[in-house]
């Protein structure tokens, strides 16, 4: 089947599929991902949704997440650290383990939970940043992480890694229009709020019931005009001396534990 980019770009052989693979959620890209790093191994171990290709690890991994490996009734290729850099890159932090996996199949907006809470981000790219989100996501209990099709990360390894293990937890949904999927929320009767730094009511002062959807935007350029247009109200995130400015992960966790306490019951 030809060689396999890492995340960090390099290449190498993977074993020969066992089976054809799935469409990748959204499509457009590769089937097969390499997780790495145990919290985002052991959670796609622990996914019955995952199909598993191969698993690599050092002995001391092996051993870590032995229980999950017998219940999947996965075999381990064993390797060594040095083996592993050069499959990942040197930056890589794997923990001593890689799973070469394929993709998770599509979800589609309308089977997420109504009475959920859902965070969509407006064309951030940036993957660590997706990642935090997500892993925000599943601590506060969001429904589904929605995305762009275009403008977002593939959900691959450094976002797995930086999600540690949400990504197997928190449904993802990719869409290609955010403003006809924001239209098609509102139908629903989902309260849609968007964040943004100039808005003049403060988060902590909305009125917030579920079902709810929190739109963020990308670092710098904030939601898009026509995505403004489809949130219901706008707010900010009330900050100390005049700070305005947060990292949109760190903004995501706040609005998403302040939701969690306003909605709760």
């Amino acid at each position: 089947m030809g060689r396999q980019k890492s995340p960090s770009g390099r290449t190498w052989d993977p074993a020969p599929p066992r089976r054809q693979p799935k469409p990748r959620r959204g499509g457009g890209r590769d089937d097969k991902i390499v997780l790495f790093g145990i919290h985002a191994v052991e959670a796609a171990l622990a996914n019955p949704e995952r199909e598993i290709v191969r698993l690599l690890a050092t002995e001391n991994a092996a051993h870590r997440l032995a229980t999950i490996i017998a219940k999947r009734n996965v075999t381990v290729t064993p390797a060594l650290p040095r083996d592993l850099d050069r499959l990942l890159g040197p930056d890589a932090v794997h923990q001593g383990v890689a799973l070469e996996v394929e993709s998770l199949p599509p979800v589609a907006l309308e089977d997420i939970d109504p009475e959920g809470a859902l965070l969509v981000l407006d064309q951030v790219t940036d993957p660590q940043n997706v990642g935090a989100a997500l892993r925000s996501a599943a601590a506060f209990g969001a429904s589904a992480l929605v995305l762009t099709e275009r403008h977002s990360p593939p959900l691959s390894g450094v976002l797995a890694k930086a999600a540690s293990g949400a990504l197997d937890i928190v449904p993802v949904v990719l869409v290609k229009n955010l403003a006809q999927s924001l239209a098609a929320l509102g139908e629903r009767g989902v309260l849609r709020v968007g964040l943004a730094e100039d808005a003049d009511a403060t988060l902590e002062q909305t009125a917030l019931t579920r079902p709810l959807a929190l739109v963020l935007g990308a670092e710098g350029k904030g939601l898009r005009q026509l995505t403004r247009e489809h949130c219901d109200r706008l707010c900010r995130i009330a900050t100390a001396r005049g700070f305005a400015s947060l990292n949109v992960s760190n903004a995501a966790a706040v609005a998403l534990h302040w939701t969690s306490l306003k909605t709760k019951g």
